[in-house]
């Protein structure tokens, strides 16, 4: 898929939780194809101390208004900078990178599908589920977070299929992690993840566990977004492989989790 170096337009900045913004992007020109589960790299500009660029998830492509909405959580100073973005600022982006969900077949064979989050890890299912719903899929959210005020866009989710809700202090929906959650009694054709290490380890092991095929989106470290700089490899069944240019999305069986 072709790659772009885009100066986009901040359309709208809006704050999610004290964490936690959304950008709204846009362009003069359409926006290029972009799939659920593919990433942008952002230039941060006005700090001293970012030299590299952000990965970002693509959290949402709006084709109707031409707008492209990245989540950021502002956890270091190059994210912080970002979250002071204005309407009208721009945002340089290097996009789409890295492949997606479904990547080796990007039309749906089965028909039931859990969509497992944690944190900022729920940024790329909201677009997937999307994908999903209009290609007639039934969709299952179950999204975890510390506490109610760390679920981001329930609004949203709740369009695109049934949203299941786990917290850790019990503020939200069923108190726990998302593998302790009453639907998992249920049965699904597949299952996606993205959010932290432990969490999408402790769903993979549930998948293989049910005999269910699993796809997770890595996070690990990416500064070229390109498979130059070697820095967020991921041992895998295959040798070692670059998660911003091989992943970020992989089957859980290449992994080397278990």
């Amino acid at each position: 898929m072709k790659k772009y170096i885009l100066d986009l337009s901040v359309k709208a900045v809006e704050r999610l939780s004290d964490k936690h913004v959304l950008l709204r992007l846009t362009d003069e020109k359409p926006l290029p194809e972009m799939l659920p589960g593919q990433f942008v790299e952002v230039r941060v500009d006005g700090s001293s101390s970012t030299f590299l660029r952000r990965p970002i998830s693509i959290n949402f492509v709006d084709r109707e208004a031409n707008e492209l909405w990245l989540m950021v959580a502002m956890v270091g100073e190059g994210t912080r900078k970002l979250g002071e973005l204005k309407p009208g600022d721009t945002l340089n982006c290097v996009l789409p990178l890295g492949n997606g969900f479904l990547a080796n077949s990007q039309k749906p064979k089965s028909k039931s599908y859990l969509l497992v989050g944690g944190g900022v890890g729920v940024a790329p299912l909201l677009y997937l589920g999307e994908e999903l719903q209009k290609q007639g899929c039934e969709v299952t959210f179950l999204l975890g977070g510390r506490s109610e005020k760390d679920l981001l866009e329930l609004n949203l989710f709740n369009k695109y299929g049934r949203v299941c809700v786990t917290t850790e202090d019990g503020t939200m929906g069923e108190k726990g992690f998302v593998t302790n959650h009453s639907i998992l009694s249920e049965s699904f054709d597949q299952i996606f993840t993205c959010g932290p290490t432990p969490m999408m380890k402790a769903v993979a092991r549930y998948a293989k566990e049910k005999g269910i095929s699993c796809e997770a989106s890595l996070e690990n470290m990416m500064a070229c977004g390109l498979g130059a700089c070697l820095c967020c490899v991921e041992k895998t069944t295959e040798g070692n492989l670059c998660v911003c240019k091989d992943g970020p999305v992989f089957d859980v069986q290449r992994l080397l989790w278990a």
